[in-house]
């Protein structure tokens, strides 16, 4: 049977372990209020934006856009995961998806190239031998669209180049304070069935971010460009595709703030258990050498007469 002094570090132990993971919890749920109603707010305008990118995106004019057609080279994923931990399956959950994608496409390492936008993922795929291009790390909550420019930037220049031919994204999709889901959507090239797709993610099936009853999945309007279409798609079409990444950047960061309060709030429910559990241990153990210790003083007394 354990000492009562062994019983009782253990104790203290779990009741420091969930202060520590209490004070977590509450940071998060602060964070997690903020990144959540950046990520919904910005619902609206980011569906609206996609809604402009899918009408473009059939007219004659998109469609021989560089940007709309398939052409040869490697396969880029951006890959958004979080800087830090204990926040439960959600880096995991991420990362389980690429490898899914990478193996449907039958894509060996050397025609990918990926660029990882927070610490977890990038450190994950340089260990395995993969061609991580470019690492974002300590990325902010506050980040800003224009920040985000640096990741299309790239994505731009190497499909310009002729280096890569299709972009994938790969982030977790903010269903719920309780639950995420980790999506891989195509961004490059540009198609209607990749806009449909990713509008459908981020507009919910009810409340006040879900579409009107009353709208239809119409086809591309017929748009007269001017001065130049090449020249308006060259300046609309990369700022629509900033959008759809920042866009994925915020409902990232919602769903790590909500995963992590969430693992942390059943760490410190999980420390308080096992603090109660040893206490009645410790008050069983402690009872047993009390009643031993009488015993023995009243078989003393005993054995005196």
């Amino acid at each position: 049977m354990a000492s009562l002094k062994s019983i009782k570090t253990k104790i203290i132990s779990y009741k420091k372990t969930g202060t520590v993971t209490h004070a977590m919890e509450a940071v998060s749920a602060v964070k997690m209020r903020k990144s959540q109603e950046r990520a919904l707010a910005g619902r609206a305008y980011a569906a609206a934006a996609l809604s402009v990118l899918k009408r473009l995106a059939g007219t004659a004019d998109a469609e021989r856009h560089a940007l709309a057609r398939e052409q040869l080279g490697k396969t880029c994923f951006v890959v958004i995961t979080s800087d830090k931990g204990l926040a439960g399956s959600l880096n995991s959950a991420v990362i389980r998806r690429v490898e899914d994608e990478i193996r449907s496409r039958a894509l060996p390492k050397n025609d990918i190239v990926i660029i990882a936008v927070g610490r977890r993922g990038g450190d994950y795929f340089t260990s395995r031998g993969y061609d991580v291009r470019v690492k974002h790390e300590n990325v902010g909550d506050g980040v800003s669209e224009s920040d985000i420019r640096m990741v299309t930037d790239n994505i731009l220049a190497w499909h310009a180049a002729g280096e890569i031919g299709a972009c994938v994204i790969a982030y977790q999709n903010f269903l719920s304070t309780f639950e995420q889901e980790a999506g891989v959507r195509q961004i490059v090239p540009i198609t209607q069935e990749m806009i449909t797709d990713m509008v459908k993610h981020i507009r919910p099936v009810k409340g006040k971010y879900a579409p009107a009853a009353a709208e239809e999945d119409k086809g591309p309007d017929v748009y007269t460009i001017e001065p130049d279409a090449d020249e308006v798609l060259s300046v609309l079409l990369p700022k629509l595709l900033n959008t759809a990444i920042f866009h994925a950047f915020l409902e990232a960061k919602a769903s790590e703030h909500s995963a992590r309060m969430v693992a942390m709030k059943n760490a410190t429910d999980k420390a308080k258990e096992m603090a109660s559990d040893l206490t009645r241990t410790f008050n069983k153990v402690r009872q047993a050498v009390i009643t031993r210790e009488v015993s023995e003083i009243t078989s003393g007394i005993e054995a005196m007469k």
